[in-house]
């Protein structure tokens, strides 16, 4: 990396440093450390490792759980953890795994936004010599040694069992509605690929809405009353890409005068724990989970990367599905 280059991102880091405070404490804007010491990149003796986390944001109960464990794991090992949350913006993101490299970490675990447009900060990373390891998202990249592993659920396999569900249950007949997670983004690209591979297999079913709810309670609610005014009775199902534009859905079916779980079949994916009691409690049919607590795989991981360990390219969570058959019983073992 150029001289340059490296004075831009010095004047960067220099205002995201001066704020630095405790690994577990959550912030809005920039990074925050728990010791505010800078470690050299690759050295795995002794020395506490810092490790830098480039968040998306806190846009559910679901990213906030999975924060959450990043940062307890980080205290349970004695890591120095930057956290940067990124607001739902990709070019926070990218600034923020700038200051990581100035700041000479020993890894990177990136959340991305979104899959394109990583490629040439990832390639500052290898370069630096900082491995990173993503978290719970994909990328898309030529060149995949540009991270060392993705550590993750299967989303086109979660959207693939929201589908067959919806098509039993409606018997292969019937409109569904859609309300997906924000655009661009691997969950909303994957579980929609998945869903909808399924979906062509029933010819009697037709996917008659579809838009974006961004992974948000209060859109995906938005969503559902825009598509209630535009089709209501013709609404027999809806998969909704997560629990909290699902939750949001069900304020709005309620609200219509309806009942969700019975007049409109309700699918969603996540396994929040207000969620799952939506389905104990007859509101929704399904919730197929995405395991939020990876802080442990996540840092088995990196600290593997950084000892230059063979790793997958991918390590796929094993996730449970909670519908009418189990939510109640295991509502009280939700830890999020």
């Amino acid at each position: 990396m150029g001289t340059l280059k490296i004075s831009t991102f010095g004047i960067l880091a220099l205002a995201t440093i001066l704020g630095l405070t405790g690994c577990g404490s959550s912030s809005t804007e920039g990074e925050k450390s728990s010791t505010g010491e800078v470690a050299k990149g690759g050295d795995t003796g002794k020395k506490q490792l810092t490790i830098g986390f480039a968040q998306v944001g806190a846009e559910s109960g679901w990213r906030s759980a999975e924060t959450a464990s990043v940062q307890d794991e980080a205290k349970k090992r004695g890591i120095n953890l930057i956290f940067s949350d990124g607001q739902g913006k990709q070019e926070n993101q990218i600034k923020a795994i700038h200051t990581f490299i100035v700041q000479h970490v020993d890894g990177i675990i990136l959340a991305p936004v979104v899959v394109t447009g990583f490629e040439p900060v990832l390639k500052e990373a290898k370069d630096a010599g900082i491995p990173v390891v993503l978290s719970d998202r994909a990328v898309q990249v030529k060149d995949d040694s540009l991270y060392a592993t993705l550590v993750g659920s299967d989303f086109i396999e979660e959207g693939r069992r929201c589908g067959e569900f919806l098509a039993k249950k409606l018997n292969g007949k019937g409109n569904i509605a859609e309300i997906e997670g924000n655009n661009g983004s691997a969950p909303q690209l994957e579980r929609k690929k998945g869903f909808e591979e399924v979906i062509a297999k029933y010819p009697g079913i037709k996917i008659t809405n579809d838009a974006e709810g961004k992974f948000e309670l209060a859109k995906g609610k938005e969503v559902m009353e825009a598509f209630l005014r535009a089709n209501g009775k013709n609404i027999n199902a809806v998969f909704a890409h997560n629990d909290d534009m699902a939750l949001g859905a069900i304020q709005a079916i309620e609200e219509a005068g309806m009942k969700p779980g019975k007049d409109i079949l309700v699918a969603s994916i996540d396994g929040e724990k207000t969620m799952v009691q939506a389905v104990a409690d007859g509101k929704a049919s399904l919730c197929v989970e995405c395991k939020a607590l990876l802080g442990p795989g996540l840092f088995d991981a990196i600290e593997s990367a950084i000892a230059k360990k063979p790793l997958p390219k991918k390590t796929v969570m094993q996730d449970d599905q909670f519908d009418d058959t189990n939510a109640a019983k295991l509502v009280s073992t939700r830890k999020y």
